[in-house]
């Protein structure tokens, strides 16, 4: 693909953005979804539910029909979940760019919360890879809940050295670090990798995974958090506080970046000729794009530079990528860290705190 029509389709992209927005400003009307009526008889649990965008005030505990599995699902009593970033965009419905897809004027799915841990108490016909009583681990959309149904794409089976709350912190942090290292980062044995937000949830499990897969491992968090990367397998810590790594003498052959607080032309200068700059996260900047902004600005440049700069969308349904991570933890080569836990009527605190953006590894709601 040539240049020109590497900035040609830069500008398509900018240009639907564009054509969103205006179709969502269209398009609200701010109209919360009518609670649904519990059918007389149905047998009932407690779940986190929200009708309108907001702040966390606009989650309530509620009690609701308890699902039934399809015939190519299982019913999984849920013992723990973990909060991630996707959750409070859901919740406050930004950046307004995903609006066309989670609902214009109010949510279309009205329960939040995607990672779990729990066992299996009811199995359809269709199901062959698990059977009841299984613990398992995996993504199903309302897993702020008591129970939850899945089909067999995307759960795996628990590992048996790890807590339910330790392995509902997985599967959405830890399949980023994973296919952002492994499918975007092309990490190989030896390479030198930088990860930007080491101590937060997705840069946690990314120092282990790179350090699983070889490589020499340097990591970037606060001061109160060194330690921690370091006990975790971080060959080097900087201290954001005290050095900025974009003016640091060493190259990296690969930078995860969960955080987005530099200009991608400053990180450029660390960067080997033919590094990978690969984009997780990035600042809350504005409510149209929000952390969208890092992505659409390494598209524009990445034609003009020798290094890449790629953004990933992790793909939660890889079961094969959870069986990747239950393996690492049952070696020991991987751990999730936990900061905090809360109650599932405490979900509003739990979202709240991990908004602050402070959060030491995963923020884990227990169901016990």
């Amino acid at each position: 693909m040539t240049r020109l029509s590497k900035i040609v389709g830069a500008i398509a992209v900018l240009l639907a953005l564009a054509l969103g927005s205006l179709a969502f400003m269209l398009s609200h009307d701010g109209a919360p979804v009518p609670q649904q009526p519990i059918p007389g008889g149905a047998v009932r649990m407690k779940a986190i539910v929200y009708r309108q965008y907001g702040s966390p005030d606009v989650l309530a505990l509620e009690e609701i029909e308890k699902p039934t599995p399809a015939d190519n699902q299982v019913l999984i009593r849920v013992h723990a979940s973990s909060a991630n970033p996707l959750d409070w965009h859901r919740m406050r419905g930004t950046p307004y760019l995903i609006r066309p897809q989670s609902g214009l004027g109010a949510p279309k799915l009205t329960r939040l919360g995607v990672d779990f841990a729990g066992t299996i108490e009811a199995v359809g016909k269709n199901v062959r890879q698990f059977k009841l009583g299984d613990e398992i681990f995996g993504a199903a959309d309302g897993a702020f809940a008591e129970y939850v149904t899945s089909t067999e794409i995307g759960v795996a089976l628990k590992p048996t050295n790890m807590t339910f709350e330790q392995a509902a912190s997985v599967p959405i942090a830890a399949i980023t670090a994973l296919q952002a290292l492994r499918d975007k980062g092309q990490i190989k044995p030896g390479q030198k990798v930088l990860i930007n937000g080491a101590s937060g949830g997705v840069g946690t499990f990314a120092v282990q995974i790179a350090k699983s897969f070889g490589a020499e491992v340097t990591g970037v968090c606060s001061t109160r958090n060194t330690e921690m990367v370091r006990s975790i397998g971080a060959d080097h810590v900087i201290d954001y506080t005290k050095q900025d790594f974009t003016q640091g003498a060493q190259r990296y052959d690969l930078i995860l970046d969960t955080v987005g607080n530099h200009p991608l032309l400053e990180a450029r200068r660390v960067m080997n000729p033919k590094g990978i700059f690969v984009i997780v996260g990035g600042p809350n900047d504005g409510m149209w794009l929000g952390p969208m902004i890092s992505p659409i600005k390494a598209f524009m440049i990445s034609p003009f530079v020798s290094q890449r700069f790629v953004m990933v969308l992790a793909d939660v349904n890889r079961t094969e990528d959870l069986n990747i991570l239950r393996d690492l933890m049952q070696a020991g080569k991987l751990t999730p860290v936990i900061d905090r836990q809360y109650r599932l009527d405490e979900v509003p605190a739990a979202i709240r705190y991990l908004e602050t953006g402070h959060a030491r590894g995963k923020v884990v709601i227990s169901m016990n």
